[in-house]
C-alpha cells in the first residue's frame, strides 16, 4: 500500500551531478527498505543502491560506489539518490522501490521489492 513518485531526472553533462527524489504516499514509510534501480534501453533492470528502514545500512552497485549516495528522510516520506561525477554509462530510467520486512542484506534483484515508482529519465551527455 505504497505509491512511489520519482522526480529530479534530466539531461546533464558528463562529470556533473543530479539528485533524484522519490516521494512515498503511504503509511508506515519507515517500515520499508528503499532502493533505486535503473534500466537502460535493451538492458535488464539493474540494482543501484538500497537503504535500510532507519538508514543505518546501505549497499551500492560497484559501478556507482563512491559516486552515488542514497539517503532518506522518514519524516518527509522521501528517499534520495545523490549522483555525482556522472558518466554516459549512467544514462537510464531510474526507478525507486520499496521492500517490506526487516533488513536482510539481499536487495540486489527486482524480485525483492514490492512497490515501484514510474521512473525518471537520466541522460548524461559526453
Amino acid at each position: 500500500q505504497v505509491k512511489l513518485v520519482e522526480s529530479g531526472g534530466g539531461l546533464v553533462q558528463a562529470g556533473g551531478s543530479l539528485r533524484l527524489s522519490c516521494a512515498a504516499d503511504g503509511r508506515a514509510f519507515s517500515d520499508y527498505v528503499m532502493g533505486w534501480f535503473r534500466q537502460a534501453p535493451g538492458k535488464e533492470r539493474e540494482f543501484v543502491a538500497v537503504i535500510s528502514r532507519r538508514g543505518l545500512y546501505t549497499n551500492y552497485a560497484d559501478s556507482v560506489k563512491g559516486r552515488f549516495t542514497i539517503s532518506r528522510g522518514n519524516s518527509k516520506n522521501t528517499v534520495y539518490l545523490q549522483m555525482n561525477t556522472l558518466k554516459p554509462a549512467d544514462t537510464a530510467d531510474y526507478l525507486c522501490a520499496a521492500a517490506g520486512g526487516p533488513w536482510s542484506g539481499t536487495y540486489f534483484t527486482s524480485q525483492r521489492f514490492d512497490y515501484w515508482g514510474q521512473g525518471t529519465q537520466v541522460t548524461v551527455s559526453s
